[in-house]
């Protein structure tokens, strides 16, 4: 029994310690941030329904991840390009966004009207996939999944396992993205704009690096 506690408590500090580090939450917030507007309300509720997306795209990763992609004969590599692909088109938009500041105003304004189905939409593109549970972290995922024993009381542990890891990151993304508008708030609109601006570009960066890691698995595997 011991043994099994044991191996529950590495496994559920083992989950967050492998993905926050990957999907680096702080790289995110000022997209969120910048989605939401100065709106406080719907950017807790937003982070809610992110936080609540990512524990169930984790979960999936990791306990049928793998049967997925080998159903779809989709290797990981190609998943890797597509989402940093994803990630950069997203970079590339914010880098070029020059509305008016009225505009997101309203904006924010109106987001606060939304229904709870509407919230559930537009949580999921592109905040919850790719910005936050990315080709990266999925693939970590899948990794995680794959060293689950398959027989029938371990497997149980592994499932238990993964829900609480994933249950931990879900809530270090909640409290991040429920706090970036105060935080972004302090910087002001000007402080605000060239944090969005600098973060657009890393972003865009990550998205580029995630296509060329890709591209170079693609290449090892081709030859």
């Amino acid at each position: 029994m011991n043994s099994y506690v044991s191996l529950f408590l590495q496994g559920l500090v083992l989950v967050p310690v492998t993905l926050l580090p990957i999907i680096n939450p702080l790289s995110s917030a000022p997209v969120f941030a910048a989605t939401v507007g100065s709106n406080r309300s719907i950017a807790k509720r937003l982070a809610r329904q992110v936080a609540i997306n990512a524990w169930f795209v984790l979960v999936a990763s990791m306990l049928i991840g793998s049967y997925v992609l080998a159903l779809f004969g989709i290797s990981l590599p190609v998943v890797r390009i597509g989402g940093g692909l994803l990630v950069a088109a997203t970079a590339w938009h914010m880098l070029h966004h020059v509305e008016d500041d009225d505009v997101h105003a309203v904006a924010a304004e109106n987001a606060a009207k939304l229904s709870e189905s509407e919230i559930v939409q537009r949580s999921f593109f592109p905040i919850t996939f790719p910005l936050t549970t990315g080709p990266g972290t999925i693939a970590a995922s899948i990794a995680l999944g794959a060293q689950i024993p398959r027989n029938p009381a371990m497997y149980a542990l592994g499932v238990l396992v993964a829900a609480g890891g994933a249950a931990l990151v879900s809530l270090a993304l909640y409290l991040i993205f429920k706090n970036s508008v105060a935080v972004l708030a302090r910087l002001g609109k000007v402080g605000t704009l060239v944090m969005i601006r600098m973060m657009a570009f890393i972003l865009l960066c990550i998205g580029i690096q995630i296509i060329w890691t890709g591209w170079a698995e693609l290449n090892s595997i081709a030859t």
